[in-house]
């Protein structure tokens, strides 16, 4: 069985690592962790130029028809470089949903644009209870005149306050799935967006919906059958975010190899003792086992097989994984590692928050056991 990426997937990589080593620094990842605006608009305007905004999407949409295990391959490596804007949340969460679930009339609308990267589009998907199932969502869109009027707050919406469109997931029936998608633009009457401080340093909102009317034509894929459209949009988040974890986990074992090879102790580099070694051996070998995890759940995805049992695999593990591996960083750095000049630190927290992102990983062992008919 071969395992090795393309010629066209290695270039993507190599390209991918040598744009961000020279563009995003970690002195510009600390510096928009401040910034009200959470991304530079010009580094936005060089990656939509790069074509990665549109990797994805058909090439009908003004997209270049690629894969979403190609994409895997790019979030990787924007995971190691701790990329701060909209990629995932516009790409992932906005745009493939709508690829997905939109009417001809709004693909051809909205998707040029964001492969353009001229429009941003994310999900409002998450309420108070922080479930992931249609039981969770609570905020209404009833019918109104020629529209729908949408009531109740989302929260940890990414990039709300830069957002151009939302895709807000709302109920619209008494029964438990009876789901849909409303596509609502930013700065609807209603509408207010709150900024929320974050482990990250991202930038998420809460959204409260105060009577926001929307058109008809705005509902997406169909009154009360949005589910579906949402669930997979959540399996695609999900392996998105896993793929942004491994790249932290690889860049913090680079770090920690590098760190072990050059610090000295005895008069010796630690690398050199026996639990450094086996440290270190240990978190290659979680990192290697993430990757396959994660590429082989992308690879379904974007082969249009069914992937809840491999995403929910990929999730589990990778959660657990990068707990151990993160762990074992910090103990071979000791203390330099625990502290906020040193870049570990963006890898922690970045990859703690894409833990707890779209189910933890007791969720996803639920779902495991399920595929197993236990």
């Amino acid at each position: 069985m071969d395992l090795k990426l393309t010629e066209e997937q290695e270039m993507l990589r190599a390209s991918a690592r040598d744009f961000l080593t020279a563009r995003c620094p970690k002195s510009l990842v600390r510096a928009m962790e401040t910034d009200e605006r959470g991304y530079p608009p010009a580094l936005w305007k060089e990656i939509a130029g790069l074509g990665w905004t549109g990797l994805v999407f058909p090439e009908e949409y003004g997209g270049s028809g690629m894969s979403f295990l190609d994409l895997a391959i790019l979030l990787e490596e924007t995971g190691r470089a701790c990329l701060p804007g909209p990629l995932f949340t516009t790409v992932v969460l906005g745009g493939l949903t709508l690829l997905d679930g939109g009417s001809p009339a709004q693909k051809k609308a909205y998707l040029p644009a964001i492969a353009r990267g001229e429009a941003i589009v994310t999900l409002a998907l998450t309420e108070p209870d922080g479930g992931y199932g249609p039981g969770s969502v609570t905020v209404t869109a009833e019918p109104s005149g020629a529209g729908y009027v949408i009531n109740g707050p989302k929260l940890f919406v990414p990039d709300a306050h830069v957002a151009d469109h939302l895709l807000v997931v709302t109920r619209t029936g008494p029964a438990e799935d009876a789901i849909s998608l409303f596509l609502v633009d930013a700065g609807t009457a209603g509408m207010t967006v709150s900024p929320l401080k974050t482990m990250a340093g991202d930038k998420q909102s809460e959204v409260v919906f105060n009577r926001v009317t929307v058109p008809a034509d705005r509902l997406v894929g169909g009154l009360h059958q949005g589910w579906p459209i949402v669930q997979r949009a959540i399996e695609r988040a999900a392996v998105a975010r896993c793929c942004e974890m491994v790249g932290y986990m690889q860049r913090a074992l680079d770090m920690t190899v590098d760190y072990a090879k050059d610090r000295k102790q005895f008069s010796r580099a630690i690398g050199s003792f026996q639990i450094v070694q086996h440290y270190c051996s240990m978190m290659a070998t979680d990192v290697d086992g993430a990757r396959f995890a994660t590429y082989q759940a992308a690879w379904r995805i974007g082969q249009g097989l069914p992937a809840t049992r491999e995403v929910a695999i990929a999730k589990a593990w990778m959660n657990d994984a990068f707990t151990r591996v993160i762990t074992l960083a910090h103990q071979v750095h000791g203390a330099i590692g625990c502290t906020i000049d040193h870049d570990l630190q963006f890898y922690t927290r970045h990859g703690k928050a894409a833990d707890l992102s779209y189910g933890d990983g007791d969720h996803y062992r639920e779902l495991v056991a399920q595929s197993m008919g236990l």
